[in-house]
């Protein structure tokens, strides 16, 4: 039986649906209906170019992006695929900043829309630290379909799970 743990906060109608479209062997298909493309975001400064004009176009007035880029796939903090940092360092008397944001490389496979929900998400932590609220309503507002894209990346990981591909070379 396909684990469906991603999906452990949704309601059991919908847990249901998504365990028919895992166990009819119809997930890729559904996937690529709604996204038959890739990116073609695949170096780590193509990445935080994406990043630094997504925040310029809607964060203009939070800190600047000190780096972005690929890193493990989902193990770098509680299975995250994405983690922003934020570290403070005392420079001659004076504090220092840096934002950095890290993308799981799996996401290089993945449609542009779920990258960009990704890193909609991880800018959204420049603003808002917790998930309440004022940060659902920021994701959405650079990215308005943000909590669809949300659930199609959930069911993106069950297909990376099944050791499967998207898109296939």
């Amino acid at each position: 039986m396909t684990k469906v743990d991603y999906f452990q906060a949704y309601p059991q109608n919908l847990r249901e649906q998504v365990q028919q479209l895992i166990t009819s062997g119809n997930l890729r298909t559904y996937l690529l209906n709604k996204y038959p493309t890739g990116h073609q975001i695949n170096t780590d400064k193509q990445l935080y170019e994406y990043a630094n004009d997504l925040k310029q176009n809607y964060m203009r007035k939070t800190p600047q992006i000190d780096k972005v880029m690929y890193g493990k796939q989902r193990d770098l903090i509680l299975n995250a695929l994405g983690t922003h940092t934020f570290v403070s360092r005392n420079h001659g008397g004076k504090l220092k900043s840096k934002h950095e944001i890290r993308i799981a490389i799996s996401l290089k496979e993945a449609p542009e829309e779920m990258l960009k929900m990704l890193v909609v998400h991880e800018l959204a932590h420049f603003k808002e630290k917790d998930h309440n609220k004022a940060f659902y309503k920021l994701c959405e507002y650079m990215q308005p379909n943000y909590h669809q894209v949300e659930f199609d990346m959930r069911l993106f990981l069950v297909l990376l799970d099944q050791g499967e591909t998207l898109f296939k070379e």
